[in-house]
């Protein structure tokens, strides 16, 4: 026969043991608990490896390999005589000497790491895109081709703005070549006297026409890739920015 008062008791004793396992803290996988705000080490990180992973995706190496540089030496170099070459009737030294160049490429392109900077207030961020290249440049002046070892660095700078609707989104402002970034250097030695005055040429009409060149193809694309990023990163960033959250961490 069942009894009553042993039903009462074994009841009582679930409830306790229930109570028990609820204080105990559950299992790190199974806590219930509200989503955090995201580690700002983190979205930092995440942020450079979207940028830095979404430029190679779109192709930015091969663009910079399909620069058309020697099409651009030549025409400077034309041009560079002025009004006494003409006079003369002859060639311009820069002319003459660019003119030994017979293939101008760019080879081994390189996105090397991002960097980020975050404005005083903490509204906006600064990406530094430091770009490596190397420049082939073939002449018969000398009997192997001469290697140029180029860096540059692109700064990016992002911000949220509200659209009609009052949606907010990341947005690229100005976008630029570092100034002073540029650096042209000879990879294979030092180049023979002959050579000399044809690379100073050529390193002179480099600096002047390779950064807005070279931005006129990183830009556009950097923004293209913005629209590309993970929506949830995104939404980080920006709520992020609008708050001033500090996203750069200085050791």
């Amino acid at each position: 026969m069942f009894k009553m008062g042993g039903l009462v008791v074994f009841c009582g004793l679930l409830a306790q043991a229930a109570a028990l396992l609820n204080a105990l803290p559950a299992p790190l996988g199974d806590t219930l608990t509200p989503a955090l705000v995201p580690n700002p080490t983190d979205l930092a990180g995440s942020l450079a490896n979207g940028l830095s992973s979404g430029l190679l995706s779109e192709g930015l190496l091969d663009i910079l390999k399909n620069l058309p540089l020697l099409d651009i030496v030549k025409s400077k170099g034309d041009t560079s005589g002025g009004l006494l070459g003409g006079l003369l009737g002859g060639l311009s030294p820069v002319t003459s000497l660019l003119n030994n160049i017979v293939d101008l490429k760019i080879t081994d392109p390189q996105v090397l790491e991002l960097g980020l900077v975050q404005s005083p207030d903490g509204h906006r961020l600064y990406v530094t895109i430091p770009l490596g290249l190397t420049v082939n440049v073939n002449t018969p002046l000398t009997g192997s081709l001469l290697k140029l070892a180029v860096k540059l660095n692109i700064t990016a700078e992002l911000l949220t703005v509200k659209d009609g609707q009052g949606e907010t989104h990341l947005v690229l402002g100005d976008c630029t070549h570092s100034p002073g970034s540029l650096k042209i250097s000879l990879l294979n030695g030092i180049a023979p006297l002959p050579v000399q005055g044809l690379l100073d040429s050529l390193t002179g009409i480099l600096n002047d026409v390779l950064p807005n060149l070279v931005q006129g193809k990183v830009c556009p694309l950097v923004n293209k890739v913005l629209s590309l990023l993970d929506i949830t990163l995104v939404h980080n960033i920006i709520e992020a920015l609008i708050q001033g959250q500090e996203l750069i961490i200085k050791v």
